[in-house]
Protein backbone atom coordinates (compact mmCIF):
# COMPACT_ATOMS: atom_id res chain seq x y z
CA UNK A 1 0.00 0.00 0.00
CA UNK A 2 1.15 3.50 -0.68
CA UNK A 3 0.17 7.18 -0.30
CA UNK A 4 1.98 9.98 -1.61
CA UNK A 5 1.48 12.53 1.50
CA UNK A 6 -0.60 14.73 -0.49
CA UNK A 7 -3.76 15.34 1.60
CA UNK A 8 -7.19 14.92 -0.17
CA UNK A 9 -10.09 15.70 2.33
CA UNK A 10 -9.78 17.52 5.39
CA UNK A 11 -11.88 15.32 7.76
CA UNK A 12 -13.78 15.37 11.01
CA UNK A 13 -13.78 12.67 13.46
CA UNK A 14 -17.61 12.42 14.66
CA UNK A 15 -17.74 9.63 17.20
CA UNK A 16 -14.78 7.65 19.23
CA UNK A 17 -15.67 4.02 20.68
CA UNK A 18 -13.55 2.70 22.80
CA UNK A 19 -13.28 -0.80 23.71
CA UNK A 20 -10.39 -3.10 25.72
CA UNK A 21 -8.05 -3.83 22.58
CA UNK A 22 -9.24 -1.57 19.96
CA UNK A 23 -11.14 1.82 18.90
CA UNK A 24 -13.80 2.87 16.27
CA UNK A 25 -13.38 6.12 15.00
CA UNK A 26 -16.10 7.50 12.50
CA UNK A 27 -14.89 10.02 10.88
CA UNK A 28 -16.91 12.73 8.27
CA UNK A 29 -15.49 12.38 4.63
CA UNK A 30 -17.86 14.14 2.24
CA UNK A 31 -15.42 15.43 -0.41
CA UNK A 32 -13.47 11.12 -0.69
CA UNK A 33 -16.47 9.57 0.94
CA UNK A 34 -17.98 8.64 -2.74
CA UNK A 35 -14.74 6.68 -3.37
CA UNK A 36 -13.97 4.92 -0.22
CA UNK A 37 -15.54 1.34 0.43
CA UNK A 38 -15.51 -1.32 2.84
CA UNK A 39 -11.82 -2.78 2.93
CA UNK A 40 -10.09 0.13 1.02
CA UNK A 41 -6.91 1.90 3.01
CA UNK A 42 -7.59 5.16 4.02
CA UNK A 43 -4.43 7.48 5.73
CA UNK A 44 -6.35 9.01 8.70
CA UNK A 45 -3.01 11.73 9.63
CA UNK A 46 -0.38 9.18 7.84
CA UNK A 47 -2.04 5.79 9.40
CA UNK A 48 -3.26 3.65 7.02
CA UNK A 49 -6.57 2.22 8.40
CA UNK A 50 -8.80 -0.04 6.84
CA UNK A 51 -12.53 1.38 6.25
CA UNK A 52 -14.92 -0.84 8.03
CA UNK A 53 -17.87 0.89 6.84
CA UNK A 54 -19.24 3.16 5.05
CA UNK A 55 -22.39 5.71 5.69
CA UNK A 56 -23.95 8.40 4.37
CA UNK A 57 -20.48 10.65 4.53
CA UNK A 58 -18.97 9.01 6.88
CA UNK A 59 -16.82 5.95 7.54
CA UNK A 60 -15.42 3.79 10.45
CA UNK A 61 -12.24 2.50 11.11
CA UNK A 62 -10.82 0.14 13.68
CA UNK A 63 -7.76 1.49 15.74
CA UNK A 64 -5.86 -0.62 17.59
CA UNK A 65 -4.65 0.26 21.48
CA UNK A 66 -1.18 -0.39 20.36
CA UNK A 67 -1.74 2.47 17.47
CA UNK A 68 -3.23 4.51 19.78
CA UNK A 69 -0.57 4.82 21.80
CA UNK A 70 2.54 4.79 19.39
CA UNK A 71 0.59 7.45 17.18
CA UNK A 72 -0.92 11.24 17.26
CA UNK A 73 -4.29 9.41 17.72
CA UNK A 74 -4.03 9.28 20.96
CA UNK A 75 -4.34 12.90 21.65
CA UNK A 76 -7.57 12.35 19.07
CA UNK A 77 -11.22 13.53 20.42
CA UNK A 78 -15.06 14.14 18.70
CA UNK A 79 -14.52 17.08 16.52
CA UNK A 80 -10.37 16.70 15.51
CA UNK A 81 -9.43 17.48 12.63
CA UNK A 82 -7.67 14.80 10.48
CA UNK A 83 -5.73 14.72 6.99
CA UNK A 84 -7.14 12.13 4.57
CA UNK A 85 -5.56 10.63 1.71
CA UNK A 86 -6.81 7.42 -0.09
CA UNK A 87 -4.29 4.75 -1.00
CA UNK A 88 -2.16 5.80 -4.75
CA UNK A 89 -3.07 4.58 -7.85
CA UNK A 90 -0.44 2.97 -10.39
CA UNK A 91 -1.89 5.81 -12.77
CA UNK A 92 -1.35 8.71 -10.27
CA UNK A 93 1.42 11.22 -10.30
CA UNK A 94 3.75 11.25 -7.44
CA UNK A 95 3.07 14.60 -6.48
CA UNK A 96 4.45 13.89 -2.75
CA UNK A 97 6.70 10.82 -1.81
CA UNK A 98 6.35 7.35 -1.18
CA UNK A 99 4.74 6.84 2.16
CA UNK A 100 3.28 3.98 3.63
CA UNK A 101 1.40 5.27 6.74
CA UNK A 102 3.33 3.65 8.92
CA UNK A 103 4.46 5.74 11.51
CA UNK A 104 8.00 5.69 13.18
CA UNK A 105 7.38 7.78 16.00
CA UNK A 106 5.71 10.35 17.45
CA UNK A 107 7.25 14.02 17.42
CA UNK A 108 6.35 17.32 19.83
CA UNK A 109 5.28 19.85 18.42
CA UNK A 110 7.47 23.49 19.32
CA UNK A 111 5.79 26.11 17.61
CA UNK A 112 4.41 27.45 15.11
CA UNK A 113 5.43 30.89 13.39
CA UNK A 114 3.15 32.66 11.25
CA UNK A 115 5.05 34.88 8.84
CA UNK A 116 4.20 36.90 5.65
CA UNK A 117 4.21 34.18 2.99
CA UNK A 118 4.90 31.08 4.88
CA UNK A 119 4.83 29.72 8.59
CA UNK A 120 7.31 28.16 10.28
CA UNK A 121 6.92 24.80 11.97
CA UNK A 122 8.99 23.66 14.45
CA UNK A 123 8.90 19.73 15.79
CA UNK A 124 10.80 17.89 18.36
CA UNK A 125 11.54 14.16 16.91
CA UNK A 126 12.52 11.37 18.58
CA UNK A 127 16.14 10.69 18.73
CA UNK A 128 16.85 7.49 16.78
CA UNK A 129 14.67 8.95 14.11
CA UNK A 130 17.11 12.14 13.62
CA UNK A 131 19.79 9.83 11.45
CA UNK A 132 16.76 9.25 8.43
CA UNK A 133 16.33 12.64 8.45
CA UNK A 134 18.23 15.64 5.89
CA UNK A 135 18.24 18.82 5.05
CA UNK A 136 16.23 19.25 1.53
CA UNK A 137 14.73 15.57 1.53
CA UNK A 138 11.41 14.31 2.19
CA UNK A 139 9.31 14.32 5.62
CA UNK A 140 5.43 12.77 6.06
CA UNK A 141 4.05 14.82 9.47
CA UNK A 142 0.44 13.46 10.31
CA UNK A 143 0.64 11.92 6.96
CA UNK A 144 1.52 15.73 4.74
CA UNK A 145 4.16 15.31 2.44
CA UNK A 146 6.74 18.08 3.25
CA UNK A 147 10.54 19.30 2.60
CA UNK A 148 12.66 18.95 5.32
CA UNK A 149 13.94 22.82 5.84
CA UNK A 150 16.43 22.54 8.96
CA UNK A 151 17.29 19.04 11.19
CA UNK A 152 19.11 20.48 14.54
CA UNK A 153 21.46 17.39 15.35
CA UNK A 154 21.78 19.31 18.56
CA UNK A 155 18.73 19.12 20.19
CA UNK A 156 16.75 16.96 17.11
CA UNK A 157 14.92 19.91 16.26
CA UNK A 158 12.84 19.46 12.60
CA UNK A 159 11.96 23.09 11.06
CA UNK A 160 9.57 22.65 7.71
CA UNK A 161 8.46 25.65 5.86
CA UNK A 162 4.22 25.27 5.19
CA UNK A 163 2.68 27.91 3.08
CA UNK A 164 -0.60 29.15 3.11
CA UNK A 165 -2.35 26.12 0.77
CA UNK A 166 -0.57 23.52 3.37
CA UNK A 167 -1.74 25.19 6.35
CA UNK A 168 -5.94 25.72 4.59
CA UNK A 169 -5.91 22.08 3.59
CA UNK A 170 -4.48 19.87 6.21
CA UNK A 171 -4.84 19.86 10.36
CA UNK A 172 -1.39 21.47 10.81
CA UNK A 173 -2.34 24.61 10.98
CA UNK A 174 -4.21 23.72 14.14
CA UNK A 175 -1.31 22.57 15.88
CA UNK A 176 0.34 23.84 19.14
CA UNK A 177 2.93 23.59 21.64
CA UNK A 178 3.25 20.45 23.33
CA UNK A 179 0.87 18.24 20.77
CA UNK A 180 1.61 15.50 19.03
CA UNK A 181 2.27 14.66 15.05
CA UNK A 182 2.60 11.72 13.59
CA UNK A 183 6.10 11.31 11.68
CA UNK A 184 7.36 8.75 8.98
CA UNK A 185 10.71 9.00 7.21
CA UNK A 186 11.77 8.81 4.46
CA UNK A 187 11.69 4.72 3.89
CA UNK A 188 14.17 4.69 1.35
CA UNK A 189 16.54 6.28 4.14
CA UNK A 190 15.81 2.69 5.84
CA UNK A 191 16.56 0.59 3.03
CA UNK A 192 20.18 1.99 2.64
CA UNK A 193 20.79 1.32 6.80
CA UNK A 194 19.77 -2.07 6.30
CA UNK A 195 21.68 -2.67 3.18
CA UNK A 196 24.76 -0.95 4.41
CA UNK A 197 24.22 -2.86 7.66
CA UNK A 198 24.11 -6.37 5.73
CA UNK A 199 27.03 -5.75 3.01
CA UNK A 200 29.19 -8.16 4.97
CA UNK A 201 27.11 -11.02 5.65
CA UNK A 202 27.51 -14.03 3.55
Amino acid sequence: MMFTGLISELGTITAINKGETSAVFTINAPVLISEIKEGDSVAVSGVCLTATSVSGTTFTADVMVQTLALTSLSQAVVGSPVNLELAALATSRLGGHIVQGHVDGVANVIGLTPGDKWAQFDVEVPAHLSKYIVNQGSISLDGVSLTVGEINDTNNVLTVWLIPETLERTNLSTKKSADLVNIEVDVLAKYVERLLAKKDVK
